[in-house]
């Protein structure tokens, strides 16, 4: 007597194949929620305690990134303003304005404003814009089209995939040094070669920046 259909057999193959496939699909659906927007953050704009539109003082008063960033070219941090840089403008014009209200409080208080990171990396990654801004790195590459946002967004993953897809062919990130704080500036046609050159000029090595202790120290 047949206790078993004919397609038992078939059956059961495809049930021992989906045990071992199991396993596999459930680490590749953790890498693809793990590098999702919903964890790395990407295009979340933040409630910050001022309004601050880099679209109107940069993309229309085209404020250069350095007048608030000043250390982006000599240190880790590109660092934040004081309050003291936006009352120059602002003991002038807009003095009265409700939303500036946090910012006029800071300097009589002589309190820093409390911003909160926008592009913000693990404590256990190192970073420095200074070698990015000295390699050619602009701004515009890792923090997207600033010079366009009302209010301030994460445009890229900044995840450990990103980084070292840059690392190992950096080529077509490098523009030259006098467009590095340049928002609009757009890649040539050729950049791919024009990047290449840039390459040598700077003297960028790609043999050691995948090395874990570039970014890991």
């Amino acid at each position: 007597m047949q206790i078993f259909r004919p397609g038992a057999n078939t059956i059961a193959t495809l049930m021992l194949a989906s045990l071992g496939a199991i396993p596999l699909l459930a680490i590749g659906l953790i890498y693809q929620i793990a590098g999702s927007p919903y964890i790395t953050e990407q295009n979340v704009t933040r409630n910050q305690p001022v309004p601050f539109s880099h679209e109107h003082h940069v993309g229309g008063l085209g404020l250069d990134c350095r007048y608030c960033h000043t250390s982006v070219e000599n240190a880790r941090f590109a660092g934040l303003p004081p309050s003291e840089t936006c009352m120059t403008c602002h003991s002038q014009i807009w003095t009265n304005a409700q939303m500036l209200a946090p910012v006029r409080a800071s300097l009589a208080e002589n309190e820093p404003i409390r911003w909160r990171r926008v592009n913000e990396l693990p404590g256990y990654v190192y970073f420095d814009h200074s070698i990015h801004v000295a390699k050619g790195v602009g701004c515009s590459t890792c923090h997207g089209p600033i010079h366009e946002m009302k209010l301030t967004r994460q445009t890229e993953p900044l995840t450990m995939q990103w980084c070292l897809g840059c690392h190992r062919d950096p080529a077509k990130s490098i523009r030259p040094r006098e467009a590095v704080f340049d928002p609009g500036w757009n890649p040539p046609d050729d950049q791919e070669n024009s990047g290449r050159k840039l390459m040598a000029a700077y003297h960028i090595r790609t043999d050691h920046l995948t090395d874990c202790s570039i970014c890991h120290r």
